[in-house]
Parts: structure tokens; C-alpha cells; sequence
């Protein structure tokens, strides 16, 4: 038994209710064995033990008061994962699956996914059981007020600097940041997804959906083709699905469907993107909805998309939405490149069939870095007291996703496994993280 399966083990006796949390540590630590094999004295140093062991876990209880009168109460959650790199930085998620297990496995991802932006941030998530869906504005803000109470205490722009995730947009991070100023009589740049009359960066909403695309671009072009006339089946409706439209549109493609938790839209005629943002930023309404004003469209109920004919499938929604009997379907379908939008949506068996059929397959934590990337610009450009355009994040942000895609790929060609950007991604991220550790001793 080798240095990662005894890690794997030991975190399976001790974790054995924490799925999600053990599925993302054996995929990432399977992987890394041939670095660790390299450098013995990361076993040595019990390297491998601290980088899965959260530095810190702050767990507490969220009472408001709702509308009607009545106290509530909710778990709220930060997970401070690791700081080797920089101080902590990842989502806040509002969504009543949100747990121990899953916070741990999102803040070990983006941990690696830290690491390849290049940037100087640790790994870190968080979040609470609250569902934000159906909830007032009042009931939201006097929510964010009670979470931000607790949580002021453990973060800071040099400790821990959190962002949007699932649940959590430009409303809630607005009301977050008002209670972090009042608690703490001061402005700074203690939260990421800022409103742009407040600190926020431009072409932040947009990030992770263009930089996926970006991302799939490299992929296209290690391929010799080319974005422009394929047909790209998405998941999702949020964010990260909304402008991987856009810029996948934008650049020729053919997207078909986008979906929600209750369906997904079949659109022959192309996603109409302004019709998506006006449901469901506007109107904050369900993906079904589209279909009233699209003739052509389809709406099907409690199914996911994947069953469409594409040349390019993106999950942007959510952990663990592609499986295996939907890889087959994509691999029958003639799907060439799988290009993951969200956090770990894809499921392990469903990863090594898609990658035994020949299909390109990138992980999220490197393809959908965009996002926490430009949070980064957006924390430089706080500290600076500056605001750059448009223009000028986007460009950045291209040479971040082009950079990972590069780490990726060279990585898993220096350790014998050309092509393979999950294996990639895992171990270029791990090493810059494993170097930090090393050289800051036990602590």
C-alpha cells in the first residue's frame, strides 16, 4: 500500500459519513502519487496527512427572525482549509444540502484550484443551511446580518476572504459586506462579488462561465479545431451557466439547453441568453418559464440534459449531476470534450468511462478557476484603491485560464500521462501547495 492509500484509508475510517469529502480526496490523492513518489520526504514531513486536514472548521448558529415573527435558526459554516499559499479565500453557499462533507471536499478543491491561478491564496469554503429561494429581501438581509455576526470574527483581508457560491450573489454578498463595515468600523476588501459601486470588479458576474470557455478553447486548439459550430449542451441556469453561454455564443458556438433543479430547456434554435438573465436574475424565477416565449423550445421535467446530441458537454451546476448512465449517453451521442463548469459535478465512474472513450475531459477545479481568479484581481484592485476596465480583467483573466491550461497539461505530460488534465491540474496544483508546506515547516 502505498503514501496515498494509507491516507485514503485512514480518512475513510475517519470520515466514513463524509462521502463527498472522501470522493474528492482519493480522486485527488490517487493522482498525486507519482509526485509523492518522487519527493519521499513529503511522507516524511506527514505532507500529505496536514493538506487534508482543514486547518481550522468554525461551526455556528445563525437565529433571524423572519417575517412573520417567528426566530429561525440555522447552521452556518467556514471551513479554513489551507493557508500555505496566501490568506484563505472561497464561497460562502446558502443551500439546505449544505454540510460538513461537502464544505470540506469544496475547500480541498479549492485549495488546488487556488494554487493554479498563480495568485496568492489559501483554500477555503463555507456557507449554511439556509435556502435563500422564496425568502424576502428582509428575511435575506436580516439572515446575512446574523451569519455575518459570528463570521466577522474569524475573517479579515489577510486572514480569510470570502465570496458568492451557490445562493449567495450580488443581494446577499451586498448585505454580508453592510454587517461586516458596521461590526467593524471599517472598509475593506474582506469580500469578493462586490457590487460595482462599492469595490466590486468588472467582468467579475462574468468569470467562471468565460473562463471555462476559455479553458475549452485550449482544448480545442490542442485538438486543431475550433470552437466556432459546435454544439455545446449546459447545465445549470446560475452565473457560471448564464455567461458560458454568452461567451460560448459569442464565439460561434451552438448552445442548446440550460437547466435548473426541477428540468432542463431544449432550445434547437440556440439558448437565448437575454431571455435567461431576465428569468432568472430578474425575475428570479424557474428555468420552465423560457419555454412561453421560445416555440421551438422544450421543457423537460426532473430530467438533466445530457441525454441531447453534442460535440461539448459543460455541467455548471452542481457536485455529482453527470453519472454514469449519463456519460454513456453523452459518449453514444458522439460528445468529444466534457468541460466541468461547476465543482466536482461529474462522478468518478462517470470520469474514467468518459476518459476511457476518448473524450477530453477538464476538471473543474481547473477549468472553472476563472472565478476565484478574478476575485484575486478584484481583492489587488481594492488594496490599490483602483477600478480596471472591463477589458482590462478579461485579458487577465485569458492569461490565467490559458496559464492553468498550460500547468495542466505540461504537468501531466512531465509525469507520464499526456492528456490527462485531471491528473494534470491535481498535481501541478498540489505541487506549488506541497513547496509552501514544505518550506514553513510543521505547522
Amino acid at each position: 500500500m502505498n503514501y496515498s492509500q494509507r491516507v485514503i484509508k485512514q480518512l475513510q475510517e475517519r470520515y466514513k459519513d463524509e462521502s463527498e469529502f472522501i470522493q474528492a480526496a482519493s480522486e485527488i490523492l490517487t493522482t498525486i502519487q507519482p509526485a509523492l513518489d518522487a519527493h519521499p520526504e513529503y511522507e516524511r514531513a506527514g505532507l500529505v496527512e496536514r493538506l487534508v486536514e482543514p486547518e481550522r472548521i468554525i461551526i455556528f448558529r445563525v437565529p433571524w427572525v423572519d417575517d412573520e415573527g417567528k426566530v429561525q435558526v440555522n447552521r452556518g459554516y467556514r471551513v479554513q482549509f489551507n493557508s500555505a499559499l496566501g490568506p484563505y479565500k472561497g464561497g460562502i453557499r446558502l443551500h439546505p444540502s449544505v454540510n460538513l462533507s461537502i464544505l470540506k471536499f469544496l475547500g480541498l478543491e479549492q485549495t488546488l484550484k487556488n494554487s493554479l491561478t498563480t495568485l496568492p491564496m489559501g483554500g477555503a469554503k463555507g456557507g449554511s443551511d439556509f435556502d435563500p429561494k422564496g425568502k424576502s429581501d428582509s428575511e435575506v438581509m436580516r439572515f446575512c446580518q446574523s451569519f455575518m455576526a459570528e463570521l466577522v470574527r474569524h475573517i479579515g483581508p489577510d486572514t480569510d476572504v470570502p465570496a458568492g457560491d451557490i445562493g449567495t450573489g450580488a443581494r446577499e454578498i451586498g448585505y454580508l459586506f453592510g454587517a461586516y463595515k458596521k461590526f467593524t468600523n471599517k472598509w475593506q476588501s474582506v469580500l469578493t462579488g462586490k457590487g460595482l459601486s462599492y469595490g466590486g470588479s468588472l467582468a467579475r458576474t462574468e468569470a467562471t462561465g468565460f473562463g471555462a470557455v476559455y479553458f475549452l478553447e485550449n482544448m480545442l486548439h490542442q485538438k486543431n479545431e475550433d470552437i466556432k459550430g459546435k454544439t455545446i449542451a449546459i447545465s445549470g441556469a446560475g452565473n457560471v451557466a448564464q455567461y458560458a453561454v454568452k461567451k460560448a455564443e459569442e464565439l460561434g458556438a451552438h448552445v442548446v439547453t440550460v437547466s435548473d433543479s426541477n428540468g432542463y430547456v431544449y432550445d434547437p434554435n440556440g439558448v437565448d441568453f437575454d431571455a435567461l438573465v431576465q428569468i432568472k436574475q430578474v425575475e428570479r424565477g424557474r428555468i420552465k418559464e423560457y419555454v412561453k416565449d421560445h416555440r421551438d423550445a422544450q421543457y423537460h421535467e426532473n430530467e438533466r440534459p445530457w441525454g441531447e446530441k453534442c460535440d461539448i458537454a459543460m455541467p455548471c451546476a452542481t457536485q455529482n449531476e453527470l453519472d454514469l448512465d449519463d456519460a454513456r449517453k453523452l459518449v453514444a451521442n458522439g460528445a468529444k470534450y466534457v468541460v466541468e463548469g461547476a465543482n466536482m459535478p461529474t462522478t468518478t465512474d462517470a470520469t474514467e468511462y468518459l476518459q476511457k472513450n476518448g473524450v477530453f475531459f477538464a476538471p473543474g477545479k481547473a477549468a472553472n478557476a476563472g472565478g476565484v481568479a478574478t476575485s484575486g484581481l478584484e481583492m489587488s484592485q481594492n488594496h490599490e484603491h483602483l477600478s480596471w476596465s472591463f477589458e482590462e480583467v478579461d485579458d487577465k483573466l485569458h492569461d490565467i485560464m490559458n496559464n492553468i491550461y498550460k500547468s495542466a497539461w505540461d504537468a501531466a505530460k512531465q509525469y507520464g500521462h499526456e492528456g490527462d488534465l485531471v491528473f494534470g491540474a491535481n498535481i501541478a496544483g498540489f505541487l506549488k501547495v506541497a513547496d509552501a508546506m514544505m518550506a514553513q515547516g510543521i505547522c
